[in-house]
């Protein structure tokens, strides 16, 4: 039974960016091996080369490729050398279809020059040769019998990325044994599938999507009933989505919060609980939240502890929530002791993103909201981080195009994390938390009346940034660039009247401390993060100085 696709070639033949447009097309998850083998060991793959040898990366990539091999519904990007090992075509072909992107030397040539001179991350070390061409030409002769093992093979040399991806596509249609679920990818506007035990969800981002949200909700959900949470800043939104439910069929009833972050509590909880049970809502209705993270988080909490657990559907209005809290299943409410501390883990059966709603929302609250996009770009998207620096004109502006691009890429990224470790057990989803650490602790300290959440993380970024510098991880270059796309933003670097102290008191209370011991997310390089537990107290205190004044 085939379950995945391996995609395989030369370098630049296009099997990265080919891959994720592939993914997206069918709704899959989406790695690329070589960046899977970098995140994990922490070095570049040159690196690996220089410091161990060919042997030993050949033994580690095969280990990365065994382990993804044991999923299903994943689009693999693979190392051009990856197909020399008969192991590892063993491997790909007893698990899925795979496809060779094919191009002339010449061609090859182009792409890693071109990709070189606009600053990419990869380096080519065969441009450095006397005859670059010509080591392409004899590297890639004594693979092609390997290459030409692959069950498809699409010639790329005079077609668009978006044209080979459907060349792959239309190859698994043809012969791959299971066709993707049509909930997942019947609409044009997913932006990822978020793969958990509970099952899979889709994620989509669009622009004027909402008045479609009974379609969809009857499409992959077929609730007897459902029931929105909103607040009064995102009651219209929540209107037209009801009005939509109850175009198709589906009855619908409307709960109105405050707004505001005062509104997360188990007294809200309770409100919403005595509602549900006056309507009689069951296990198999639908509970939607309509409005930002607050909203998200409580309607959330409610749905995974009523009747134990609900279906739920998030429908954020915000940028922060589009980016974050709507995607990967954490609920919560607050205590008078801090954010978050009463909550659960429970995933929605889909999340609907209408960018448009966004031109309601106030500047600043919309640039608080890009922080968290900025974020995942520095821990895991360089490109990301480019697009939000480049576009920041089009971006504050709400461009249509470039805006819904930018927050769909910021979801995948989310959304991929999540994936791969949707309850922070293997390390990779605690990387979310950069500038979290510090950033809540500043929100706990001003009573959460200051700073807006996407500000607050803004400056916990830098404070992070100025730990990984002086730890020797980070350059002063990164740490400037870091800083200017925050800037660019609208969003602060630091703070004025706030006293270090206070914010040092609140640490104690953040959840990635064990025995006293602060577990730090912190920069490699932009698009490279990792953790720490070694960072000494005087330098937390250095940081926080740096940053609040």
């Amino acid at each position: 039974m085939r379950r995945n696709i391996f995609i395989t070639g030369f370098s630049g033949s296009g099997k990265t960016t080919v891959g994720r447009m592939v993914a997206r097309n069918l709704g899959w998850s989406f790695f690329d091996l070589d960046e899977e083998i970098v995140r994990a060991s922490a070095r570049t793959i040159e690196e690996i080369f220089a410091q161990d040898g060919e042997p030993a990366f050949r033994d580690l990539e095969h280990g990365h490729l065994a382990a993804l091999c044991k999923d299903e519904e994943q689009v693999v990007s693979t190392g051009g050398g990856i197909v020399t090992a008969e192991r590892n075509r063993s491997l790909m072909g007893d698990s899925g279809l795979v496809v060779c992107l094919e191009a002339m030397p010449e061609v090859l040539y182009r792409r890693l020059r071109d990709q070189r001179d606009a600053g990419g991350p990869i380096v080519r070390p065969m441009l450095a040769d006397p005859d670059p061409l010509g080591r392409i030409v004899s590297l890639k002769a004594s693979r092609q019998p390997d290459y030409a093992r692959a069950g498809w093979t699409v010639n790329t040399d005079r077609l668009d990325p978006e044209q080979v991806a459907a060349e792959v596509v239309r190859a698994w249609g043809m012969l791959g044994k299971e066709a993707p679920r049509a909930a997942l990818s019947a609409y044009d506007d997913l932006s990822a599938v978020v793969r958990t035990a509970a099952g899979d969800y889709p994620v989509w981002t669009g622009w004027g999507i909402l008045d479609g949200i009974g379609e969809r909700a009857r499409r992959t959900v077929s609730p007897g009933a459902a029931y929105v949470v909103s607040d009064e800043g995102a009651y219209p939104h929540a209107r037209r989505a009801q009005m939509s439910l109850e175009a198709v069929g589906i009855a619908s009833h409307l709960f109105v919060l405050p707004p505001g972050e005062q509104s997360k509590t188990l007294e809200s909880a309770g409100h919403l609980y005595d509602w549900l049970a006056g309507l009689r809502a069951e296990r198999g209705h639908l509970l939607i939240a309509v409005g930002g993270g607050m909203v998200g988080d409580l309607a959330g909490f409610v749905a995974a502890t009523y009747v134990r657990g609900m279906r739920f559907a998030q429908v954020p209005t915000t940028v922060l929530a589009m980016m974050d809290s709507a995607i990967g299943g954490k609920t919560a409410v607050d205590l008078p002791q801090g954010k978050n501390l009463v909550g659960a883990f429970h995933q929605p059966s889909f999340v609907l993103e209408d960018v448009e709603v966004l031109r309601t929302l106030p500047r600043r609250e919309a640039a608080s909201g890009w922080a968290e996009a900025i974020k995942h770009g520095l821990i895991l998207d360089e490109g990301l981080v480019r697009l939000l620096d480049e576009q920041v004109g089009r971006i504050l502006d709400l461009d249509e195009e470039v805006t819904t691009e930018a927050i769909r890429r910021s979801a995948a990224v989310k959304a991929g994390v999540v994936s791969r470790d949707e309850k922070e057990t293997l390390g990779v989803r605690v990387l979310l938390n950069y500038g979290h650490t510090i950033g809540h602790a500043l929100e706990a300290a001003t009573d959460y009346g200051s700073y807006l959440h996407g500000e607050a993380v803004g400056v916990g970024m830098m404070g992070a940034a100025f730990i990984a510098a002086e730890l020797g991880m980070l350059s002063s270059d990164d740490v400037a660039r870091q800083r200017s796309v925050l800037q660019r933003h609208g969003l602060p670097t630091a703070v004025e009247g706030v006293d270090p102290r206070a914010v040092r008191a609140a640490l104690g209370m953040d959840k990635k401390t064990s025995d006293g011991i602060i577990r730090w997310v912190l920069l490699e390089r932009i698009g490279q993060a990792a953790t720490r537990n070694d960072v000494p107290a005087e330098l937390v205190d250095a940081a926080l100085r740096s940053v609040c004044r």
